[in-house]
């Protein structure tokens, strides 16, 4: 008995579909599918691009899979070579080209901006303007004076020609992700704002070279801020500068002594964060560790020596400084904490 010549035609094409049905393997293909493509036109693109033979076949299988309709838009990177099924799944999941962009924890507006430009292709300007418009921060909900401390530092896959807009939504929805109903009940119990909390974590993180002192660092912030001292927190002071400084000595300390930022002149927490903090460093600030300490020092290898009492602190100041010493770093005197 002889079947229909329709089903015999549509059994030789998936027969020859799970065989291969592609190209010889080569390098990777850009192709790209514009919003509102026919099925014929992206056959006619993978054509041309040298991923199919013929379109017609293609086509004929998309139909029977129910995939003609479902193809998606976007700039795609497929393998020459690849099966008709593979390449269909791709377009169909929309699994297009994508940039990676990575922010560290404790970098600043200044610093995430030119990361923003190189994904969406543009000006570091005016990557800065959008973030510091002011209808856009109230559409990003950020709880601040601005952008600053909220663009969450993590590892970003946008497909080119990504929106700086769309770019800000992800990082402030990374942020915001980041509050679990049980970090507000913390952040209720600390009687603090949430802008206060995202502060005092960036303060934490742009101290800390040990993510294990951080709680600990956190500790005598809380410990200084109930005793109503100052904070006298150098990055504050590093930020209301413009900068980092090899040596932050008195005198600079001094030549900012109004700016609201300032934590050894002026009283309480900065007005806004000063970078953008991690995980870690939201958790430090929530949960400060339960100890008596004051005050910290820097050590040359980047940890600290906490101490209660002022005696203690300029004994563990001396102690640091003749570390450095003695891997020859200079002398100058420095603030402590």
């Amino acid at each position: 008995m002889k079947l229909p010549r329709a089903r015999l035609t549509t059994s030789s094409i998936i027969l020859v579909c799970l065989m291969s049905c592609g190209t010889d393997p080569d390098s990777l293909l850009e192709v790209t599918v514009p919003s509102g493509a026919t099925l014929t036109e992206v056959a006619d693109t993978l054509v041309n691009r040298g991923l199919l033979r013929a379109q017609a076949p293609f086509k004929l299988y998309a139909r029977i899979r129910g995939d003609d309709r479902r193809i998606k838009s976007g700039r795609y990177e497929l393998q020459k070579g690849s099966r008709w099924r593979d390449i269909l799944e791709r377009l169909t999941k929309g699994e297009v080209m994508t940039i990676p962009m990575t922010v560290p924890e404790g970098f600043r507006l200044v610093q995430i901006a030119p990361r923003i430009s190189e994904v969406t292709g543009v000006t570091q300007d005016s990557v800065l303007s959008v973030i510091n418009n002011s209808d856009q921060l109230a559409s990003l909900e950020i709880p601040g004076p601005n952008a600053e401390g909220y663009l969450f530092p993590d590892t970003y896959r946008f497909a080119p020609g990504v929106s700086v807009e769309s770019v800000l939504q992800a990082m402030t929805d990374r942020y915001h992700s980041t509050w679990s109903e049980a970090r507000r009940v913390q952040l209720e119990e600390l009687d603090m704002t949430e802008n206060e909390l995202v502060t005092m974590a960036s303060i934490i993180q742009a101290e800390a070279r040990h993510n294990s002192e951080m709680p600990r660092i956190s500790s005598v912030y809380h410990n200084r801020l109930r005793e109503g001292w100052l904070l006298q927190a150098d990055p504050t002071v590093l930020f209301a500068l413009g900068g980092p400084r090899s040596r932050l000595l008195y005198a600079a300390i001094d030549s900012v002594a109004d700016h609201p930022y300032n934590t050894y002149s002026q009283p309480g927490l900065p007005p806004g964060p000063i970078c953008s903090p991690g995980d870690l460093a939201l958790a430090a600030a929530l949960n400060p560790a339960q100890e008596d300490f004051m005050y910290f020092v820097a050590r040359p290898d980047g940890s600290h020596v906490f101490t209660r009492t002022l005696v203690e602190h300029n004994r563990a100041k001396l102690e640091a400084q003749r570390e450095r010493d003695q891997i020859g770093s200079n002398g100058h005197p420095e603030p402590s904490h």
